[in-house]
């Protein structure tokens, strides 16, 4: 007993306390910690066919190794999430310069985009393109994901993701036309002025509730006047104008008829 209490007060005690404890705590936080970013893995034909197409059409403002030039960013590392969202949705290529990359009908199809995401994929780990289970609405919450939402999203897209305007020319765009896909992987990548969403800030499963809440958004009104479906703003218009206004209209012709 003696001989433990001496080691217990020996002056190295501390250090090796501390590094153990370092080394526990490392462990746990690399066996516990959620992934956000992984390697893709594509087949080669594929990954030769995406550089092909890159060079042809991307590299002229990414650079031949996606390295990025001046303002335009470097690809390495944004995975084939990034690269399906931009691609599939046409706002890459740009047409032209501008405040923000606008969707326009995509200039490659599906296969040409998968291999461009794969190309891109080989040459650093980053967001994957989710799977079809990820960003299935029937699988998901609408409830939920409509806190999730109005909690994260309702401030630039609008309550009901009909979009809005930011500041510098920039926008939100509406999402009741956005596929499931390319919802999850812009909450996923953050593309322009849009914050990134990872796995650790929003979970996979709580992405697919706020698909669920978006896509129920589009079946419309359930009854009466949907006032363009914007949310609260159109509604408190129409009660200060129509029904505050009629009540005003109420109040003058009843005094004028009791004058």
């Amino acid at each position: 007993m003696k001989a433990l209490a001496a080691r217990r007060h020996h002056r190295f005690t501390p250090v090796v306390l501390l590094l153990l404890a370092l080394l526990v705590t490392g462990g746990l936080y690399a066996a516990l910690a959620p992934t956000s970013a992984s390697a893709d893995t594509a087949a080669t034909d594929d990954i030769a066919a995406g550089e092909k197409l890159f060079l042809a059409n991307c590299a002229t403002c990414h650079g031949v190794n996606a390295e990025g030039r001046d303002e335009v960013p470097s690809l390495i590392g944004v995975g084939s999430a990034a690269v399906n969202f931009q691609v599939g949705t046409g706002r890459m290529p740009m047409a032209m310069n501008g405040p923000q990359a606008e969707a326009k009908p995509a200039q490659f199809d599906a296969k040409q985009t998968s291999q461009l995401a794969a190309y891109v994929a080989s040459l650093g780990p980053g967001p994957s393109t989710p799977t079809a289970e990820q960003v299935d609405p029937a699988l998901g919450d609408p409830s939920m994901g409509a806190q999730i939402f109005r909690t994260n999203c309702a401030m630039c897209h609008n309550a009901v993701g009909a979009g809005g305007a930011l500041s510098e020319g920039k926008f939100a765009p509406a999402l009741t036309d956005t596929t499931p896909t390319h919802i999850y992987e812009a909450m996923l990548t953050g593309p322009q002025s849009m914050p990134v969403f990872n796995d650790a800030t929003i979970t996979p499963e709580e992405k697919r509730d706020v698909i669920a809440y978006l896509v129920e958004q589009r079946e419309g009104s359930a009854g009466g006047l949907d006032l363009g479906g914007i949310g609260p703003v159109s509604e408190g218009l129409w009660i200060w104008i129509v029904g505050i206004g009629s009540l005003i209209g109420c109040a003058v012709w009843i005094g004028a008829k009791s004058s």
